[in-house]
């Protein structure tokens, strides 16, 4: 299984308006944040703000940003597809980029990254519940790699995926393949990523994604991103999804801030797959029969 659960977060107990309840907690991926109460207009400098000015300003502009831009925007789906080209994969990441407010992935955060964010397009995905409702476009699941036969859901990704690698330029298929662990004694299977030169002709659908550095908006907390689809025969955008993210600056209570930052739009269950969520409402992956 790969990690691209459920989220989980602890929300302020204390009164919102509080200043350390503002530069010591963020938030939640899909939870509202707290309202705010400022007693006065901020400067427009955010250097020659307060913190508690900087953190009130950064919500106003992370708020404005949803109701106005955020979301998701779908052109044209196409059904029944096998696979997809990754233009670009989400990097590595660690405690030093999420502690950074100009770090580019800031929006995607709490995605899988490297050969996690591959799984998550390959991978099914599935209720939250065992024994309660199937996934649906109104109440995502989370994905993992194998099959559940009890759980009431098991949508499939697709069934592979090419990458261009950034080293050579030489494009390569992935795909899962299921193996018995040789060091096991009660038949346990492995479930696994597999690489290989990829075949012509390249998959007609592309995903990328393109990280905004805006300095006036980091001043403030605020990221964004913006995934795309793409018919690479065309060049059409086939749908994108843009995504704003805030959070106030790291500290001891809060050392990684980015991982705890409001998002929208967001994910509640499977922030890991959030792009492959959205992808999917676009390219719909082929049934398995």
């Amino acid at each position: 299984m790969i990690g691209l659960g459920k989220d989980y977060c602890i929300k302020p107990r204390a009164k919102p308006h509080l200043l350390f309840a503002l530069l010591l907690l963020a938030g939640c991926d899909s939870g509202q944040a707290p309202a705010t109460n400022a007693a006065a207009v901020p400067p427009s400098d955010p250097a020659a703000m307060t913190p508690l000015q900087r953190a009130e300003a950064g919500q106003a502009l992370w708020k404005e940003k949803c109701r106005t831009v955020a979301g998701e925007k779908i052109y044209r789906t196409v059904a029944d597809v096998e696979g997809l080209v990754l233009l670009k994969v989400r990097p590595e990441a660690s405690d030093r980029q999420w502690a950074d407010p100009n770090w580019p992935g800031a929006a995607f955060a709490g995605e899988a990254y490297t050969d996690e964010y591959i799984k998550s397009f390959l991978g099914y995905e599935h209720s939250p519940f065992p024994t309660g409702e199937p996934v649906s476009s109104s109440y995502r699941g989370y994905v993992n790699t194998d099959y559940l036969p009890d759980n009431p859901s098991n949508l499939p990704g697709y069934r592979y995926v090419d990458v261009i690698d950034s080293e050579d330029e030489q494009r390569y298929r992935y795909i899962l393949v299921h193996k018995p662990r040789p060091t096991s004694k009660i038949g346990w299977i492995d479930t696994l990523l597999e690489k290989s030169p990829a075949p012509d002709p390249i998959p007609r659908y592309g995903v990328t994604f393109e990280d905004h550095m805006i300095p006036e908006e980091r001043a403030l907390g605020v990221a964004s991103s913006t995934v795309r689809v793409i018919d690479l025969e065309t060049d059409e955008v086939l749908g994108e999804m843009l995504r704003y993210a805030w959070s106030t600056p790291a500290s001891s209570a809060n050392p990684s801030p980015w991982l705890t930052a409001y998002k929208c739009p967001g994910h509640a269950v499977g922030a890991g797959a959030a792009t492959r969520k959205f992808v999917d409402q676009v390219l719909i992956p082929r049934q398995e029969h």
